[in-house]
């Protein structure tokens, strides 16, 4: 039987973490239909800006609203965001991608006004519980937040000409944004939830870290995201972003990642970090060399890093918060494995000398099918109470 909406409204993850899939799976065919001349969206002005914000704003938007509200009643102490508050963030979430795939039918002013308004609210909800709470160790996550707002402006101003360009830039920008998150949230819970499983196997050799390279790794990151987005394809941005990647490598070596590997639900947060330093190392050579082009390395991160992490963080938090096993049913084994083919096909196609589009369609395949997957598993999941009875 699917629970009330005030179950489904009673904490951030169950709506949003819906929201998240069902969009990932209907932007994806609604950009090939697009490819393919079909009118499927119409978002007016660069299309290919409007699918990069709708994967970062739409699609990675609310996979942060869906983790970042949980975890910060878990951090805080406090409440959390639940009820009217909630289900207003959920209609501005939903309003923006309406707005943003019938851009084009509406005045510029109308579009980024509704769009804006789930980006700023979460900010907002988000900003008061870390004040309250008194959460100074996640005034970064809150800054992170603010510019997310700031990114999301600078692309309305460059998609109604007021600076032109600054649309694909600051897509791009919000990309590296949400890469840093996966570096700051990843390094919290990789390690953490390794350890507690290992340590509850009797396993005495734990994940370990090195104090230089945690030190190094978020400045490094963001200096190379700077330096991506200010002077690609030159051997300054190579040289940043390949620092990076061996940061990011060097982090994830000392997680004992080869050793969760009976563990679906744990080793794939493993494989998602691990894109990271691979499409680090791939904007370097890139930058360098050409190969892949920038597109590939681009998706490395956006599907991989982000696209895959979204995807393991979802289906564990939902089992967790809901008092169910911590256990990956088939179906969500298999989502994982597609996202990985869908990256893969998608780096691949970025450098295929002939029939690039072919790779495109079964990248966005292979993804569409993940997260329908994820849907399938989890809608009861999500809709309904706690399987202990706890609330």
């Amino acid at each position: 039987m699917i629970a009330p909406p005030r179950v489904l409204f009673s904490y951030a993850f169950r709506p949003f973490f819906l929201l998240c899939a069902a969009w990932a799976v209907a932007g994806a065919l609604a950009w090939v239909a697009l490819l393919h001349g079909l009118p499927a969206v119409q978002p007016g002005g660069d299309p290919v800006a409007w699918h990069a914000h709708e994967m970062v704003i739409g699609f990675g938007g609310a996979a942060v609203a869906g983790f970042l509200l949980t975890a910060v009643a878990t951090w805080t102490g406090r409440p959390p965001v639940a009820g009217a508050a909630l289900v207003a963030l959920a209609v501005a979430w939903c309003v923006g991608r309406a707005a943003m795939a019938w851009g084009g039918l509406l005045p510029a002013p109308a579009v980024a006004a509704a769009d804006l308004l789930f980006p700023a609210l979460l900010a907002l909800l988000a900003g008061r519980e870390i004040v309250a709470g008194r959460s100074r160790r996640n005034y970064g996550i809150l800054a992170g937040l603010v510019a997310f707002v700031a990114l999301d402006a600078a692309f309305h101003a460059g998609r109604a000409g007021l600076l032109p360009g600054a649309d694909r830039l600051a897509a791009n920008g919000a990309v590296h944004g949400l890469a840093l998150l996966v570096t700051v949230i990843g390094g919290r819970i990789v390690p953490s939830f390794t350890a507690n499983w290992l340590r509850q196997r009797g396993v005495a050799r734990l994940p370990g870290a090195s104090p230089l390279v945690e030190r190094l790794v978020l400045p490094v990151t963001a200096l190379a995201a700077v330096a991506d987005l200010a002077l690609p394809l030159v051997p300054a941005a190579a040289a940043a972003t390949g620092a990076a990647a061996l940061l990011h490598a060097a982090r994830l070596a000392r997680w004992r990642g080869l050793a969760t590997r009976a563990n679906p639900l744990l080793f794939v947060l493993h494989a998602a970090y691990a894109w990271l330093p691979l499409g680090y190392a791939l904007l370097a050579t890139g930058a360098l060399a050409g190969v892949p082009p920038r597109a590939g390395a681009l998706h490395a991160l956006t599907m991989g890093g982000i696209g895959l992490m979204v995807l393991a963080v979802a289906s564990r938090v939902a089992l967790g918060h809901t008092g169910r096993a911590l256990h990956a049913a088939r179906a969500t084994v298999a989502a994982y494995v597609l996202v990985g083919v869908a990256t893969l096909a998608r780096v691949a196609g970025s450098a295929a000398p002939v029939a690039p589009l072919a790779f495109i369609d079964a990248a966005a395949a292979a993804w569409a099918v993940a997260f329908a997957l994820f849907l399938r598993v989890y809608w009861p999941v999500l809709t309904r109470p706690r399987a202990d009875g706890a609330g």
